[in-house]
């Protein structure tokens, strides 16, 4: 059974990881979300080994100028993660890093909405 939490040591945060996700990792986009993965299982990548799966999540400020409007989305990009922890994991890996971005530019309707995008492209990915 799954603890739905999101430690701290769960998010994506530093500066060099990102520029590592960013440099090797796979890109996969499902309607209004896009993810980008790398994962670490295999070998520790430039001094780089986790003992747990690294997410973060984006919006753009271009599409969404204000901030409670980014926040909202991201707070519920997050909260999908955190529910659905297992099947994330599942998927891309124990050690992996992953970025979440939300790529539309209408906000979402329903929470429903976001959940459904992200367990899709869960699925899409193999």
């Amino acid at each position: 059974m799954s603890d739905f939490k999101l430690p701290k040591h769960e998010k994506l945060k530093h500066k060099k990881e990102i520029g590592l996700l960013f440099e090797k990792g796979k890109w996969k986009t499902y309607e209004n979300l896009r993810i980008i993965t790398l994962n670490l299982d295999k070998k520790p990548q430039d001094g780089f080994s986790f003992d747990n799966q690294k997410i973060g999540v984006s919006v753009s400020k271009k599409h969404f100028k204000r901030a409670h409007d980014r926040n909202r989305i991201k707070r519920l990009l997050r909260e999908c993660y955190r529910l659905n922890k297992d099947l994330f994991i599942e998927k891309f890996g124990t050690n992996s890093l992953t970025m979440v971005f939300w790529i539309s530019k209408e906000m979402p309707a329903h929470f429903k909405v976001v959940e459904e995008n992200l367990l899709k492209l869960c699925e899409s990915v193999k």
